[in-house]
């Protein structure tokens, strides 16, 4: 018979095999462009054939955590138009920064290959659309990742969230507005300071609620509503406008919505933009089109219910790879144009550019998966419409730095799960896509997760942020 100081022995040594099987190295370092010794913002960093990895910052910095089971496989730091690095986990050295050369493929030479490839840049980008059911998932998948939500004015950051997100798809084939879900696991971090100051919010609120579409914000005095009210007009539109299902589900989650008939990538595509081929670079070893993305003959209208929404033309880059033509980046912003959105723009926002979009995609067992999305707009919070009075009485306007608000999302995804019982399992529990509602720290959660790195100036703003008191408290 074993003794009870054998058994606590023996539990000890499960207990510590077991964590060991769950600890997790952290390498970090800095990408740079070895001819001008920049850092690469945006440049991937994973292990080869997994979904473990992580993305740099605008210092070009970055912080990956890696299962110790992936030890001896292949780190991969890669970038659009640069030749890899590639080495074995274990062998990565935290000491000395990456340097990538550059690599651009010849475009005269693949523009002689005699076979019915496509040549001009409206073709490509079709061949890519009509590729897109190969290329995108074709079954139901789920993928975890981290959010982070940035809002501020030209002066300081005055509301930050950050979160574990988990989303599912059952396939590129069906409607998102049906079969795409978000839910939020786990929140880091939730300061909000924000100026609460705009009846233009306030109206739209009321015009919602109550469907009555006469109301206008000059009918309305600020002294006459109270805070609390207005907070709730105020959140109400923070998920308007910057709700994951939003961005999701709307018109600029540009590739996975081509299918449908109001998508901005679908097949009448060409009557809002015009594509134009700019080179050919290499991605990892892989030829890849660099394309121009022009404004077309029709204004690009998102049809966001209760804003005007209309306009607006687009710019930008759209990276497609020469072999299998899956789309890998899409960099896409939208411009006010029109007179009326011209007007809008610059009297709210103080901003022409209204719509900035960045998505990266990764490949796994040959699909093409979302891996990075960047979104920012500006937003009314503060909008300057109550008078200002200085020190003397007299009445000034509101400081432009501190009047203008816009945001920032942010999501990496990290993980892909294709497990039918487990994408079974999550789908039966609970989906709530809020992440601007509190919830408790879960400080064991966060130790083993993979975030995005802050770059030198967001962390010392965001240490700023946290140390001054909230406004919205629940």
């Amino acid at each position: 018979m074993k003794s009870p100081y054998f058994k606590h022995f023996l539990g000890t040594i499960v207990f510590l095999m077991s964590l060991s099987a769950f600890s997790q190295t952290e390498i970090k370092n800095a990408v740079l462009d070895a001819e001008t010794f920049l850092p690469l913002e945006s440049a991937s960093v994973y292990v080869q054939n997994t979904t473990i990895g992580t993305i740099t910052n605008a210092d070009g910095k970055f912080v990956l955590l890696v299962p110790q089971k992936s030890l001896k496989d292949t780190l991969v730091v890669s970038s659009i138009g640069f030749k890899s690095y590639k080495v074995p986990v274990d062998e990565f050295d935290s000491t000395f920064d990456v340097y990538l050369e550059p690599d651009v493929a010849s475009l005269d030479e693949i523009l002689l290959v005699a076979d019915s490839r496509p040549k001009s840049g409206n073709d490509i980008v079709l061949r890519a659309l009509e590729r897109l059911p190969e290329n995108l998932p074709d079954s139901a998948y789920i993928e975890k990742g981290f959010v982070r939500h940035k809002e501020r004015n030209k002066k300081e950051f005055k509301w930050l969230v950050e979160g574990a997100i988990t989303l599912y798809d059952s396939s590129y084939q069906t409607n998102t507005s049906e079969t795409l879900k978000i839910n939020v696991d786990e929140v880091r971090k939730s300061y909000d300071l924000r100026d609460v100051d705009s009846l233009l919010t306030y109206t739209a609120y009321l015009k919602d609620k109550s469907n009555n579409r006469d109301l206008k914000a000059k009918n309305l005095r600020r002294d006459t509503i109270r805070t609390s009210s207005l907070i709730k007009a105020i959140k109400w539109n923070d998920t308007r406008i910057n709700g994951l299902e939003t961005l999701f589900h709307g018109k600029l989650n540009l590739v996975r919505n081509s299918n449908n008939p109001k998508g901005l990538f679908n097949e009448s595509m060409l009557d809002q933009h015009l594509f134009s081929l700019d080179t050919v670079l290499v991605d990892d070893g892989r030829k890849i089109y660099k394309i121009k993305i022009s404004k077309g003959a029709d204004y690009i209208n998102l049809e966001t219910k209760g804003i005007y929404n209309d306009g607006y033309n687009a710019n930008g880059w759209i990276y497609i790879y020469w072999d299998t033509y899956a789309i890998k980046k899409i960099e896409y912003e939208l411009v006010a144009s029109s007179s009326a959105q011209k007007s809008r723009s610059k009297t709210l926002f103080g901003t022409q550019v209204n719509h900035k979009l960045i998505i990266n995609y990764m490949e796994y067992q040959d699909k093409m998966y979302p891996n990075y999305i960047y979104y920012e707009t500006p937003k009314l919070v503060n909008v300057g419409t109550n008078p200002v009075k200085n020190a003397k009485g007299e009445v000034e306007e509101a400081n432009p730095e501190e009047r203008y608000y816009y945001t920032v999302q942010e999501i990496l995804f990290t993980e892909i799960i294709l497990d039918k019982e487990k994408i079974k399992d999550a789908l039966n529990g609970p989906w709530d896509a809020d992440i601007f509602s509190s919830k408790p720290y879960n400080k064991a959660f966060w130790k083993n997760y993979n975030t995005l790195l802050e770059s030198e100036e967001e962390e010392k703003m965001i240490q700023d942020l946290t140390k001054r008191s909230t406004l919205f408290k629940e």
